[in-house]
């Protein structure tokens, strides 16, 4: 597996406990010292299925030939791009076939939902308009439409399969909210989140798409 902005790790350490042999690339060295840090603390097993790499994910074709990996995972990276096209076609390169490709990024069809909640009328409006917008981190970034999505996978012979709304109903939680400490009530909104992200029309209305194409 490659995960493509691995961040800190979170996701590639998960896979590579499961007993996945996963790669990870972030060109964020504060980021990338977590994820060692994180690494250097697993059992010897875990250490030996994932190696950390510095770069993002246009230089892959350098590093990977064709056909390289069985699934790559690219989450949170293509908001940031100015023109996301030739990253995904590079990702789909890498795919061996029947390969998977995960995309997470920010939904457009749902663009309005966030500022209007805060009162933020104006940008609610503009929302309507434009695919731009400014995350929490105050960072300019960009927003899907899934049809549009569709048509770049289709383009480089990784069509759609699966998709899914992330973070339908906890959106609009503040940064510093807590998760509920009663387990109970913890899985109840894990559970409400999967569905909903799961079923019309309220993944349609998601923060995130979360897309996976196959080769």
């Amino acid at each position: 597996m490659l995960d493509i902005g691995c961040g800190q790790g979170t996701q590639a350490l998960r896979l590579a406990r499961a007993g996945h042999y996963v790669t990870g690339i972030d060109s964020d060295p504060v980021a990338l010292g977590v994820a060692q840090g994180a690494l250097a603390e697993e059992p010897e097993e875990v250490r030996g299925r994932l190696q950390l790499l510095s770069g993002d994910g246009h230089q892959c074709g350098r590093w990977f030939g064709p056909r390289s990996f069985d699934v790559v995972l690219c989450h949170g990276v293509l908001m940031y791009l100015p023109d996301p096209d030739p990253m995904i076609a590079s990702l789909a390169r890498l795919l061996a076939p029947g390969g998977l490709l995960s995309l997470l990024v920010r939904n457009r069809d749902a663009l309005a939902l966030r500022p209007a909640a805060a009162g933020d009328w104006r940008a609610a409006l503009h929302a309507f308009e434009s695919d731009r917008y400014y995350n929490r981190l105050g960072l300019a970034a960009r927003a899907y439409r899934l049809a549009d999505l569709s048509v770049t996978l289709s383009e480089v012979s990784v069509p759609i399969r699966h998709w899914y709304g992330v973070r339908v109903f906890t959106d609009n939680a503040p940064d510093d909210a807590a998760p509920p400490v009663d387990g109970r009530q913890l899985a109840q909104l894990l559970e409400a989140e999967d569905r909903a992200g799961r079923t019309d029309p309220y993944r349609q209305v998601a923060a995130l798409l979360h897309v996976i194409g196959s080769k």
